[in-house]
């Protein structure tokens, strides 16, 4: 079972190599590391090319936003499962893809999902979202899993369909509500903390909440 791994970056050099070395450190073998750049005016291109060591794609153009981008590197991915590492995000731990390729095994799902840590900038853990096992009808009580720990089947997008680039904030949240509440895939909960997430972020700026609500009332 391959993984790719999807990572969007825009001038990242501050923080790229930290996601770079997380990924080779893994101890999973079969894995691609795909990075779809947007034209990166910094060192980011060229920190990716020196530094990574799993199977990697580049691929460096203009994009129509964060979730279009994420978008091309599903659609040319190679791997069995695909799950997105933001640049300034890292994985827990060197065996995390281990484990959850073990569980996509052991229980034969389409769709995992897992826990997150968010650090500070110095490193440290501030918080962890601990998510819990799915039910149906769950989004409408305000329950989803972190979109970082999502790890998802290529057949499912295939099926499903990709994000929603109509949204610029909560595509993520619209993709997981149409994956999770209107189809019948497979899906299983690894109670493990699988990304390390720097916080911050435009989602998370007052005017990112405001703008947030308003698409996730939409994807409803």
């Amino acid at each position: 079972m391959k993984a790719s791994i999807i990572t969007v970056c825009f001038n990242s050099s501050k923080t790229i190599f930290d996601c770079i070395d997380s990924v080779n450190n893994q101890t999973y073998v079969s894995l691609e590391h795909i990075f779809i750049d947007a034209n990166s005016e910094d060192e980011t291109p060229n920190i990716i090319k020196k530094y990574s060591k799993r199977d990697l794609r580049f691929v460096s153009e203009s994009d129509n936003g964060i979730y279009d981008a994420m978008n091309k590197g599903i659609n040319i991915a190679n791997g069995d499962i695909v799950a997105i590492l933001n640049s300034d995000d890292i994985y827990a731990c060197d065996d995390i893809i281990l484990s959850v390729v073990n569980k996509f095994k052991q229980t034969k799902c389409d769709i995992l999902y897992g826990n997150i840590n968010y650090r500070s900038k110095k490193g440290d853990i501030v918080r962890t979202w601990n998510s819990s096992l799915f039910q149906k009808g769950s989004f409408s009580k305000g329950w989803h899993p972190p979109h970082p720990s999502l790890f998802v089947k290529k057949s499912v997008y295939d099926s499903c369909g990709l994000f929603d680039t109509n949204l610029k904030i909560a595509a993520d949240f619209e993709f997981m509500l149409r994956a999770f509440e209107k189809n019948d895939f497979r899906i299983s909960y690894l109670n493990e903390s699988i990304v390390s997430m720097l916080v911050g972020g435009k989602s998370n700026t007052l005017q990112g909440i405001i703008s947030g609500h308003k698409e996730i009332k939409l994807a409803f």
